[in-house]
């Protein structure tokens, strides 16, 4: 039977917005989340226009990678990483986006990044847009919404690709570009927040605006890709989808029916357009009824069927339950809620843990597209207790992670083609959906709490030995 492959890419994920800090450091220039105060789980953060004082605003320092990255990558390095999941801040290398000339601070320090880790044989993983945009775009053309998005976002893909085409090999264009089709991807994604001040949970949504920025970053994503194609043939390119698998509640037909449509345009719509190069035939309907016509230039159609990704990749960290119509209990988990699922336990923070789910998200995938796949997320939040000799158990973030290891290993038996395994916040980093660092996923505990203070010391948690163990076994130990 097969098992994973000799040369699978075990290692950890990271973002630039929730993990390096020095937000105006050397150049560096305000992005959205930058603009994003601290929440929990019961208050919503909120984006300001302008700096509030006596204010938190977590993203701003984070757990400061751009001054402890050595030390951070040594720790990757001890851990046994083939890979190394991160994002390049778009504002470090371009501050306002508009600039014609990058910021050489900023090329410079990724430079020393990236080195440091193919000192230790650690193969980046970049991805080149993950949830930050630069803040002067929003103020400008709305985010996204505004086309000339595309070209400030192409010259930025033109300036990393040729500083970086001797040190990165796989590329990922959007982070969760799927958030786009839900209001919350206003803030996270699309940046569609001109003028806005207030709770990121009651920005006001409009579908047009949405789907309009979204289509323009299919737009970006496929120049992209084209791009390093054509130039870059060592490069390969993969997208990135926040995959939240969906079940029917019941077996009525009409529940059967609504998971349907929830799986079409929350999981499928985007990675159709970027992975098989044209809109898919059930967002017709969708637009007519919600009442969306997208603006397209005559070459879109073209552009998106020559810039189809290489590999594909996703998040998954829950499932969700659906019903046409139901009083059962709800569920809270990342970005769409559902009912509860009688069969599964939650996380502190209402996220089902579904093992079996990632399987079977594996093998749909799989049989939709049957390119290369990459699970670029998956992990526990929780809450970390530090004892008083310094030790962390966190023996429920490796039952978690041993349990779905151990489901990727049956998909890999049932035939699907997986590259690699990078969980979430391999070192503790900022929650991008609340603001919190108590919500922790690190196999490297940072000193580092919700009110700001701490020291950002590292410290090895149980789950740090654990993961070794099964990256130097290729998996077979866990």
């Amino acid at each position: 039977m097969n098992t994973f492959r000799e040369d699978f890419l075990w290692g950890g994920a990271t973002a630039a917005n929730q993990y390096e800090g020095a937000w105006d450091a050397d150049g560096k220039g305000p992005s959205v989340s930058d603009m994003c105060t601290n929440g929990s789980h019961t208050t919503p953060k909120r984006i300001t226009k302008e700096w509030e004082a006596d204010t938190l605003y977590p993203s701003r320092e984070a757990t400061d990678f751009y001054h402890y990255y050595k030390e951070d990558i040594a720790l990757f390095a001890q851990m046994e990483f083939k890979t190394f999941r991160l994002s390049i801040a778009w504002t470090r290398i371009f501050p306002t986006g508009m600039e014609k000339e990058p910021n050489e601070a900023g090329l410079m320090f990724y430079d020393k990044v990236f080195d440091e880790c193919l000192k230790y044989g650690i193969e980046p993983l970049v991805t080149i847009s993950h949830y930050e945009m630069p803040y002067a775009l929003v103020e400008k053309c709305n985010g996204w919404e505004g086309r000339e998005c595309i070209d400030y976002f192409l010259h930025y893909c033109e300036v990393i690709f040729d500083r970086y085409k001797n040190k990165v090999k796989y590329w990922l264009t959007f982070n969760e570009i799927n958030a786009g089709t839900m209001p919350l991807g206003n803030v996270l994604s699309l940046g569609t927040i001109k003028g806005y001040t207030g709770p990121v949970t009651q920005v006001p949504d409009d579908p047009q605006a949405r789907f309009q920025g979204l289509h323009h970053q299919f737009v970006a994503s496929a120049k992209a890709v084209k791009l390093a194609h054509e130039a870059y043939p060592q490069f390969k390119m993969g997208n990135m989808i926040c995959f939240i698998t969906m079940y029917p509640y019941t077996c009525n037909p009409d529940d059967i029916l609504e998971a349907q449509k929830n799986m079409q345009m929350m999981n499928w719509f985007c990675s159709d357009i970027q992975v098989r190069g044209a809109y898919p035939y059930y967002a017709k309907r969708y637009f007519e009824e919600k009442g969306i016509n997208i603006t397209m230039e005559e070459d879109d159609a073209k552009l998106l069927k020559e810039g189809c990704v290489d590999f594909y990749t996703f998040s998954y960290y829950m499932s969700n339950c659906v019903a046409k119509e139901s009083k059962e209990a709800k569920s809270t988990g990342n970005i769409a809620g559902g009912l509860k699922n009688p069969y599964l336990k939650a996380s502190d923070w209402g996220w089902q843990i579904d093992p079996k789910g990632l399987r079977y998200t594996l093998n749909e995938i799989y049989a939709r597209y049957e390119i290369p796949l990459m699970v670029v997320e998956n992990g526990l939040g929780a809450y970390d207790k530090v004892e008083d000799d310094g030790s962390i158990h966190d023996s429920y973030r490796i039952d978690y992670l041993r349990e779905h290891i151990a489901q990727m290993k049956e998909a890999v038996m049932d035939g699907v083609d997986l590259l690699g395994y990078t969980p979430w916040g391999c070192i503790d980093l900022v929650s991008a959906s609340t603001g919190e660092m108590a919500k922790r996923y690190g196999f490297i505990f940072v000193d580092k709490y919700d009110d700001g203070t701490g020291t950002l010391a590292r410290k090895k948690k149980d789950s740090f030995d654990w993961y070794k163990n099964v990256i130097t076994t290729n998996g077979e130990a866990l």
